[in-house]
């Protein structure tokens, strides 16, 4: 008996509701905002921006200005003091701790009781729902699932108060019932020291009938290395036989490709990506052939979202879901049950289909290069390397770029510091393909390398062996959510990188 095939009907009036998604998105935004806004009225934010007299969308972004983690950062503070009814009316008790702002190491996010229940923990449970109605055949529920995360920590002096990793939050409230079907035990997955915290997961899962995978794909990678020295096996269908889909978020896919392949070589694995962010789950892939994601509207979400030539102005134009266009970038913001009001998150999107909704995450709004007016962003990046390493048949760890403003010869370029697995035959020809690949996808960037003469052709530098992970020890963010800054418009990540390389 296939008892997935039995507990997938659980999910099916939830998905008759996502299905409503083409019908009807913008009728369920609206009810979507009204009801956040009931809900907060009488909260310190509420009466300061009366709240109850909101009666629309233009109401709504006319009275409430943009903001950014630097302006809410002073509610925030009071929050983990233990006030409470500032931005949203229930308890706040748990802070997402996420990367930080140009003053501060960490931003602290606030989530409610209301946010982990009808956004997390909603959207992980709407991913396998959609996964099963993608792979009718699966024996998801046959194991377990091996979600790797980071860890928490006591929150300032406030009795039962944390700050952690969304990860670790979300593993410390969730309903006892999932433990029974999930691996490692949460002693073990929220150990704070990274390499301790591996070697425990291997030790603790390799016995274990594994069926799915939950996490970020460079540390998955990580362990997976792990576990098969442990083994002595070439693959890691052969640690777990039942091995079928890999739910990965939180940076891109596309350098990790191939690696996986290298990993895991059976033809039933599936990788399904999911956009769970600190600040709230925001899509889920939908058909293992497309990998764009649906986003989620009947969560307690509110979006609106900023064109990317808006961004840093003072007033800048903002668009709810119904007024968005295809094939634009836009910078999102979100309004959520866990007293974030129009909040720029940093993240950039482009729409790719209308009713349903359905997206590509294209960079962040502070991870680009335009040093030159080239307009250089992540999408453009993870496309250029995958065709680069296609042809060449190298294969990328991690890597990181900035430009180069002026050199002795008074040239001006992109510097890319890459950490190969398998490096080019020929390090200029890769470069070559890469420049090509960028000059196909971003027209701005062709413009600046007409001629050589605005900008010279790119530059890839060699990264040893472990650097991005002995540059994010150094600055104690392994694990967890911690991620390489792909695209810098300075050298300051760069230079750091490059000082470490050489050591």
């Amino acid at each position: 008996m296939n008892i997935t095939r039995l507990l997938s009907r659980l999910f099916d009036s939830r998905l008759k509701a996502i299905d409503l998604y083409s019908n009807d998105a913008g009728g369920i935004q609206e009810r979507v905002l009204l009801h956040l806004l009931r809900c907060a009225k009488d909260t310190e934010w509420g009466r300061k921006y009366d709240f109850r007299t909101v009666r629309s969308y233009r109401d709504f972004k006319e009275r409430l200005p943009i903001q950014t983690y630097d302006d809410i950062k002073p509610y925030v503070e009071r929050l983990r003091k233990g006030e409470q009814n500032i931005l949203w009316p229930s308890e706040i008790l748990w802070f997402a701790k996420s990367s930080g702002t140009t003053n501060d190491k960490s931003k602290f996010l606030p989530v409610s009781k209301e946010g982990l229940c009808d956004i997390h923990y909603k959207g992980g449970a709407d991913a396998v729902a959609l996964y099963l109605r993608m792979n009718p055949e699966s024996r998801f529920f046959s194991g377990k699932g091996l979600i790797l995360g980071g860890s928490h920590s006591p929150n300032l002096n406030t009795k039962h108060s944390f700050v952690g990793d969304l990860s670790a939050i979300l593993m410390q409230n969730i309903n006892p019932i999932v433990n029974f079907i999930r691996v490692p035990s949460k002693k073990i997955a929220l150990m704070d020291e990274w390499e301790s915290k591996i070697e425990a997961i291997a030790d603790s899962t390799i016995h274990q009938n594994v069926t799915n995978l939950s996490g970020v794909p460079s540390w998955f990678l990580v362990l997976i290395k792990r576990i098969l020295q442990k083994t002595g096996k070439q693959s890691l269908e052969e640690v777990w036989p039942n091995l079928e889909v890999f739910f990965h978020g939180g940076v891109a896919f596309t350098p990790y490709i191939e690696q996986y392949k290298q990993v895991i070589h059976s033809p039933k694995m599936h990788y399904v990506e999911t956009y769970n962010a600190s600040e709230g789950y925001f899509g889920t892939q939908t058909e293992l052939d497309d990998p764009s994601m649906l986003l989620m509207i009947d969560y307690g979400i509110f979006y609106e979202f900023i064109p990317l030539e808006d961004v840093g102005m003072e007033h800048p134009r903002t668009f709810c879901l119904d007024e968005v266009e295809l094939n634009k970038n836009y910078a999102m913001v979100i309004s959520t049950s866990c007293g974030l009001w129009r909040y720029m998150i940093g993240d950039t999107v482009m729409f790719v289909h209308k009713n349903p909704y359905k997206f590509n995450i294209t960079g962040r709004t502070k991870h680009f290069i335009n040093a030159f007016g080239e307009e250089l962003i992540v999408d453009n990046a993870e496309k250029g390397l995958a065709k680069a390493c296609a042809v060449t048949g190298a294969m990328i760890t991690d890597y990181t770029a900035a430009p180069v403003f002026m050199d002795s010869r008074a040239k001006c370029r992109h510097q890319w510091l890459i950490e190969f697995s398998r490096q080019p035959d020929s390090l200029e020809y890769f470069a070559a393909i890469l420049d090509n690949s960028l000059k196909e996808v971003n027209s701005d960037y062709e413009a600046k390398r007409w001629k050589d003469i605005a900008l010279q052709p790119l530059e890839v530098i060699p990264a040893r062996r472990g650097l991005f992970h002995d540059w994010l020890a150094q600055k104690g963010k392994l694990g967890g959510q911690h991620k390489i800054p792909r695209l810098s418009n300075n050298r300051d990540y760069i230079d750091e990188m490059l000082n470490l390389n050489r050591a």
